[in-house]
């Protein structure tokens, strides 16, 4: 169960995740020990999943950022599993989600530029018998990126 302190701690550590246990503490009213117990504790629970860094991927020559909804052809267990594999295998492809409605799912592709989307187009999409039809929807412009939960 996650309590108030632990909500302020998971806040403080979206926020920023590389201040110490000494300034964690400070920000949210509790000692370095219980804030470094806890830290521990919320990632042994699987609360907090991951540390990393946000890349900008304009910095990184990826230009070109799309949303593209999925439809399968088939929604056999073995089909769906072997998309979700061959999605988390392509490396254009920064999010995927299973999702519920029209498409079964939506990607979130960034490329260096509209080559290399239809390089991607081609050799993930079309090239997959299970893949009915899909759209792509190019962003114009970021107007969020934040992967924060509210705590």
């Amino acid at each position: 169960m996650v309590d108030d302190l632990d909500k302020r701690i998971l806040g403080a550590l979206q926020r920023n995740n590389r201040q110490s246990f000494a300034e964690l503490a400070e920000l949210v009213g509790s000692s370095a020990a219980s804030c470094m117990r806890r830290v521990n504790k919320l990632r042994a629970e699987g609360v907090i999943i991951a540390d990393l860094s946000l890349v900008d991927p304009k910095a990184l020559g990826k230009s070109l950022t799309v949303v593209v909804t999925v439809e399968l052809d088939r929604e056999r267990l073995d089909l769906v599993d072997d998309f979700k594999r061959a999605m988390r295998a392509a490396k254009e492809v920064t999010q995927c989600y299973m999702v519920t409605g029209d498409a079964d799912f939506v990607l979130v592709v960034a490329v260096e530029d509209v080559e290399a989307f239809d390089v991607f187009v081609k050799t993930k999409l079309y090239t997959n018998p299970n893949v009915r039809k899909f759209r792509s929807m190019i962003s114009l412009d970021r107007v969020k990126f934040e992967p924060r939960i509210t705590v």
